[in-house]
């Protein structure tokens, strides 16, 4: 008896049933060989068409994806698992014990990835979101190459398991064909001829070697690590999660809402992303987004008949503005039925104020100034120009949030003039805003042109609305004369559609000084030289 294999020595015939027997683990094996992942990430249906689909719209990820796929196969593989983990709400991992060899470097990555201290702050921006996983995805495209660079060694170990694992299923394959033949050799009472009994007994001692050198390789392989994979994975995520950051404040500086970007095509929000990140209107996107937000708050403290300068005492029921020689009626028991009796009727005294009014009700209409002037800095690097487009552009969204039209001048000299319309009842359209934030004309400067062209909108608004009370805000940093005759027609006008005019002298104080023309044309007459500071036309917003 072979002790080994628990049947009879080599040579002599032996019963099917026992060859059966000691085949039977090795059958098993053969007939379901466990399902191996090649995604760390656990995805389902609509996970995949995500990926997809942003993979088809995406020229950036395809590139990157034939790059990295012509040194490190799988490669493809890894940007769908980086993808994913960006993507997914709460993205899952395989465990390693049930991906395929081949696949560990990937799933190696991918954990490193997850578990560096930026990703939560980068999955924030990204959840939810195909295009803004993609630009994570590509924002870590420098590491993930080296990285995989860096895996080789690794991946030598992997692809070994890899075929040790084929070398065992193929083993326990040939075990089940050796026991076939046995039993197509068997005769009636179920004895298998020697030789056909020795060829089962050595395909499962084959098996058995094969089965052993698999383990010893899988052992090794998850026991493996990529050098700095950590490291590089942590400064991977950490520059994607600024990258994502950065552009989410783009588009919020620039008014570009969530549910606008969700909706908008890849291709569209890529090119404006790009067009955002380019030249002036990325310097120009903290400014604004200061601009805006204290815009809004002026919004939410404006009042109708807020307190603001004592004018006398009058009479009510406002408890809040009770003078203190009624309210010391409280105080003295035989007058509360007196104190009660005025309050009932309305006739207690009042302290009486005049707050700041919001009296507009026709077009805003921002006059900007871009003769060459405005190119020049100020502090903090920030152009006349970034100032005033950013105020102009914070008007804008007053004018939207009252209901009312929005016009754009851009100006300079008398023969250069630019005008763009935002009609109260139609969305704003992004790329008319961009493109008014852009113009710049160069030149001198000419006061009656823009004003004129103001005047005539305006006119236009009161004969097609019969709507008055517009507000023109003049936004200059230079001092021009205007004709008497010009004059004339303009204050005529004035007080006909009873329309403001505010000026902002931007540094340059001579041109906010008593006696300039902008003095004499405005209602309202500021100067701003720190150019940092927004909160210098904070009134602008509290009566516009």
């Amino acid at each position: 008896m072979d002790e080994g294999t628990g049947v009879d020595a080599a040579g002599a015939a032996r019963p099917l049933g026992a060859l059966a027997d000691l085949a039977g683990s090795w059958l098993a094996r053969s007939a379901a060989t466990p399902e191996r992942h090649t995604g760390a990430v656990a995805a389902d249906r609509f996970d995949r068409i995500a990926w997809r689909d942003t993979y088809e719209q995406a020229p950036a990820l395809r590139e990157l994806a034939a790059e990295l796929g012509e040194r490190h196969p799988h490669a493809d593989d890894l940007l769908t698992d980086v993808f994913l983990a960006a993507y997914k709400a709460a993205p899952r991992l395989r465990e390693p014990t049930g991906m395929a060899p081949s696949r560990l470097v990937n799933h190696r990555i991918v954990t490193a990835l997850l578990e560096s201290p930026d990703f939560a702050e980068l999955h924030r921006e990204t959840v939810g979101d195909p295009y803004a996983a993609a630009m994570a995805v590509l924002a870590q495209g420098t590491a993930l190459r080296r990285m995989l660079d860096d895996s080789h060694p690794a991946r030598d170990l992997d692809e070994r398991a890899a075929l040790a694992g084929r070398d065992a299923e193929a083993a326990a394959d040939a075990v089940a064909e050796a026991l076939r033949q046995a039993a197509d050799g068997a005769d009636e009472e179920g004895s298998v001829p020697g030789p056909a009994a020795d060829a089962v007994r050595r395909a499962v001692e084959d098996a058995e070697d094969a089965a052993r050198r698999a383990a010893s390789d899988a052992a090794r392989s998850l026991a493996v690590a990529v050098p700095g994979v950590r490291a590089a994975a942590s400064g991977a995520v950490a520059k994607s999660a600024a990258a994502a950051r950065e552009e989410a404040a783009l588009m919020r500086a620039w008014g570009v809402g969530s549910g606008e970007l969700e909706r908008m095509p890849f291709g569209e929000r890529a090119r404006l992303a790009e067009r955002l990140r380019a030249g002036r209107l990325a310097e120009w996107a903290e400014l604004i987004g200061r601009f805006r937000q204290m815009a809004a708050g002026e919004r939410a403290r404006k009042v109708e008949n807020a307190t603001g300068e004592l004018i006398g005492v009058t009479l009510g029921d406002d408890l809040s503005r009770v003078i203190p020689s009624e309210l010391a009626n409280l105080g003295l028991p035989e007058l509360r039925a007196v104190f009660a009796a005025r309050y009932a009727a309305g006739e207690l005294m009042l302290y009486d104020s005049q707050g700041e009014q919001a009296t507009g009700r026709g077009a805003v209409i921002a006059c900007v100034d871009t003769s060459h002037s405005m190119y020049e800095a100020g502090p903090g690097g920030i152009t006349r120009e970034a100032w005033a487009k950013a105020c102009a552009l914070a008007l804008l969204d007053q004018a939207r949030h009252a209901g009312r039209d929005f016009v754009g001048i851009v100006f300079s000299a008398a023969d250069k003039l630019r005008v763009f319309r935002f009609p109260a009842d139609a969305p704003a359209d992004l790329t008319r805003t961009l493109d008014f934030a852009e113009t710049f004309l160069g030149g001198g400067t000419s006061y009656q042109r823009p004003l004129s062209a103001a005047g005539e909108l305006l006119e236009a608004e009161f004969n097609d609305a019969a709507r008055t009370r517009g507000d023109i805000v003049m936004l200059t940093d230079d001092d021009c004369g205007v004709t008497e005759a010009w004059m004339r027609d303009w204050n005529v006008a004035k007080r006909r559609l009873g329309f403001r005019v505010f000026g902002v002298g931007i540094g340059a104080p001579r041109v906010a000084a008593a006696g300039s023309v902008l003095a004499a044309l405005c209602d309202n007459l500021r100067c701003v030289e720190d150019f940092t500071d927004v909160h210098a036309a904070a009134d602008l917003f509290r009566v516009i």
